[in-house]
C-alpha cells in the first residue's frame, strides 16, 4: 500500500475554518474542465471512467453529508467532489488511477490519497482512521458497481451513511418495491440492510465524457444487521428469477417451506414483501 505522505492532514478535525475560502486562487478552485487540460489527463475507459463535472449535481451530495465528521471517497479522479468536501471535512480518498497523484496534490493538498484498489484495500482500518459519523461517498465506476457495493455494505457498522453513484439502472433495481418486475435480490438484500432513498437523477451531461446512460445518487443509513447466511438465502430464491419461489428454494424445503411460511404456492420472489422475507427466512432456520 502507498501512501502520499506529504501534507497529510490530521483525521481527527471534524471542521475546517472558512478562512481557506478566502484569498484561494482561481488554480484552487478551477473547475474539472480546466483541472484535465492543465495535466493533460483524459478519461480511461478501460476504468470506466466518468468525470462529474456538474456543480448542482456536487452540491447535492456534499450537502447530503454535511452532518458527518469524517469521509472516506472511493475514486476521486480530478476532484470534483473532493475539493468541496475538504473544505469542511477530513477525507481520506482511495484512488487506483496514479495519474491524478499531481493533480490532486494540487488541487486537494488537505486530502490523504492512498493510491490503491479499493477492491483490495483494508477499509475497516480506514474508516476507523476518521472521526465519527462517518460517510463514504463515491462515483462508482459503472464496471465494478457490484462488488463495491458489496465492500461498502460490509462497513455498515463503522458508517452512518454511504452516497453512492451509479447506472440509473442498477439504482432503479435497488429501490425496487415488492411486485415490481425490477425487484432482485440486489433490491431485497439492500433494503433489507439499509434505508434507501433516492437523492437525485444524474444526466450523461453531467459527466465528462458523457456515459451512454442515466446515472443516479442514492443516499443508504444502515438499519439492521444481516444474519450470517440471509444473503445467500435471497440469493438461491431468485435463481430463475421468473420460477416460483418453491421452485428456486426445492433444495431447502420447496412447497413444504413455503406453505410453512404462509404464502401462496405459485409466489415468485419479487413479490414477497420485506416481512414476508423475514417469515419465510425464520421458517428456514426451523426446519
Amino acid at each position: 500500500m502507498r501512501h502520499d505522505e506529504s501534507n497529510r492532514p490530521h483525521l481527527g478535525t471534524s471542521k475546517r475554518s472558512d478562512s481557506r475560502l478566502q484569498g484561494t486562487d482561481h488554480a484552487v478552485i478551477a473547475p474539472v474542465s480546466e483541472r484535465l487540460r492543465r495535466f493533460g489527463i483524459r478519461a480511461d475507459k478501460a476504468l470506466g471512467q466518468h468525470f462529474l463535472v456538474s456543480e448542482g449535481a456536487v452540491r447535492r451530495i456534499t450537502e447530503s453529508v454535511a452532518d458527518m465528521a469524517g469521509i472516506l471517497e472511493v475514486g476521486p479522479g480530478p476532484g470534483a467532489i473532493t475539493l468541496p468536501l475538504s473544505l469542511a471535512h477530513p477525507v481520506l480518498a482511495i484512488e487506483l488511477d496514479e495519474r491524478w497523484r499531481d493533480l490532486l496534490a494540487h488541487y486537494c493538498p488537505d486530502v490523504e490519497v492512498i493510491y490503491q484498489d479499493a477492491l483490495q484495500a483494508d477499509l475497516a482500518t480506514h474508516l476507523e482512521a476518521l472521526p465519527a459519523p462517518r460517510a463514504i461517498v463515491s462515483n462508482m465506476p459503472y464496471n465494478i458497481t457490484g462488488p463495491l457495493l458489496a465492500a461498502f455494505s460490509a462497513q455498515a457498522g463503522r458508517v452512518e451513511r454511504l452516497v453512492l453513484m451509479m447506472q440509473k439502472e442498477v439504482a432503479d433495481r435497488i429501490i425496487a418495491p415488492a411486485g415490481d418486475a425490477k425487484r432482485g435480490a440486489l433490491s431485497v438484500v439492500m433494503q433489507a440492510q439499509f434505508a434507501v432513498k433516492w437523492q437525485q437523477t444524474v444526466p450523461p451531461g453531467a459527466f465528462a465524457p458523457p456515459p451512454k446512460v442515466q446515472s443516479a445518487v442514492l443516499e443508504f443509513t444502515p438499519r439492521a444487521v444481516l444474519p450470517a447466511g440471509w444473503a445467500e438465502f435471497v440469493h438461491a430464491s431468485f435463481r430463475q428469477p421468473r420460477k416460483t419461489l418453491a421452485n428456486n428454494l426445492r433444495e431447502r424445503g420447496g412447497a413444504a417451506l413455503i406453505d410453512s411460511a404462509g404464502l401462496a404456492a405459485s409466489i415468485r420472489p419479487h413479490q414477497l414483501t420485506e416481512a414476508e422475507w423475514q417469515t419465510l427466512w425464520s421458517h428456514s432456520k426451523a426446519n
